[in-house]
């Protein structure tokens, strides 16, 4: 009985490993060397900035991630379930705008009332001030959007967004990080022809993508290389890029261009996560992670986390809530009329916050 008993645990111990170096995982992940996290000093010095946020609708809204506010002062935001939500100016509860069927991630507002919305399951919709939904782009060069992102307009209504990841949709973020294959792209649609045109490919989950003030340029984070990078739209290196800011404490998720501030807010979903810097270089490593239970895996931190940066890439303001009940993660910030509006993935509510001030 003894002996059969050591034979069931070897046999069960020869099944687990055999599971742990074998079974399929759908990943290749790609070898890389993460930057240290820089030290938590200076720019990044801890503080309680985000402590005072204001929830907003508080039960009326599920995963906001974004926001739109137009010229009446009206702020859009997405849900979970697919509606597109509308706050009139002074009200405390949510209308009905729009249904995509998908789930809204970022959108802006365009002239004359209606919206551009980057749906990570539709693509890319422009949706109508009556709420009629249109799709303008569902993909290019072959390659359907798996996960549509984040989307900025320009003044002659050019659409620059992002597909966070062509091979991995909604709910494979943790995937695409975890390969580091560089399959997010930055891509633009053209009104005046209703097509699509890719600025830049290779990214590593692209995520927010805001406009400059002058229109010259482009940010777009790189999420899984916790950095910003720049394309250039005009001048001598149109068509080009490089790194904007690098090695940021946590994980960049939208941007957005504060006119007011003349400065880029980045909401950071989490601090670093120390297990994934470890596991760059090692790919067989990160493949049997991803075979391990989700609850032993590498987890972000619930943390409050944003930032504004110049447009020469100096960081001027740095805010953060470490409390044990933050709003968080914070996945998008909006300045507007001396508050930071405050989107998240998680929480149930808009967040609203008083706006640093502005140097003068």
């Amino acid at each position: 009985m003894k002996r059969r008993g050591v034979w069931v645990a070897g046999g069960a111990l020869a099944a687990l490993l055999g599971y742990l170096l074998a079974w399929p995982v759908p990943i290749e992940p790609v070898a890389w060397q993460a930057p240290r996290a820089p030290a938590r000093e200076g720019a990044w010095a801890p503080n309680d900035r985000l402590r005072a946020v204001e929830r907003i609708g508080a039960g009326q809204v599920d995963g906001p991630e974004a926001t739109a506010i137009d010229g009446a002062g009206r702020v859009f935001t997405g849900t979970r379930d697919g509606r597109i939500l509308r706050l009139e100016p002074g009200a405390r509860s949510f209308a009905l705008h729009a249904r995509t069927g998908g789930r809204p991630l970022g959108m802006a507002a365009a002239p004359g009332g209606g919206l551009v919305v980057a749906d990570a399951e539709k693509g890319l919709l422009s949706v109508s001030p009556a709420g009629e939904v249109k799709v303008l782009a569902t993909g290019h060069g072959g390659l359907p959007f798996r996960l549509t992102d984040d989307v900025v307009l320009g003044s002659d209504g050019t659409a620059y967004f992002t597909d966070a990841s062509s091979r991995f949709g909604l709910g494979g973020e943790r995937e695409d990080v975890l390969e580091h294959a560089g399959r997010g792209r930055l891509l633009a649609w053209r009104p005046q022809t209703g097509a699509t045109e890719l600025l830049l490919s290779g990214l590593q989950f692209a995520n927010g993508v805001a406009l400059s003030g002058d229109e010259s340029f482009l940010l777009v984070n790189e999420t899984g290389a916790y950095r910003i990078v720049r394309y250039w739209l005009a001048g001598p290196r149109r068509g080009t890029s490089e790194p904007f800011l690098e090695n940021l404490p946590g994980l960049p998720d939208n941007l957005t261009w504060s006119a007011e501030r003349r400065a880029f807010w980045v909401a950071l979903f989490s601090p670093r996560v120390a297990a994934l810097d470890l596991l760059a270089p090692h790919p067989w490593l990160r493949k049997l992670v991803l075979r391990l239970p989700l609850w032993i895996q590498p987890q972000p931190r619930l943390q409050a986390m944003a930032l504004a940066v110049d447009e020469q890439g100096r960081v001027v303001e740095w805010m953060e809530d470490a409390s044990a009940h933050p709003y968080a993660p914070v996945t998008s910030v909006r300045e507007h009329a001396g508050f930071l509006w405050l989107g998240s993935l998680r929480e149930d509510a808009l967040g609203r916050v008083g706006a640093p001030p502005i140097p003068r």
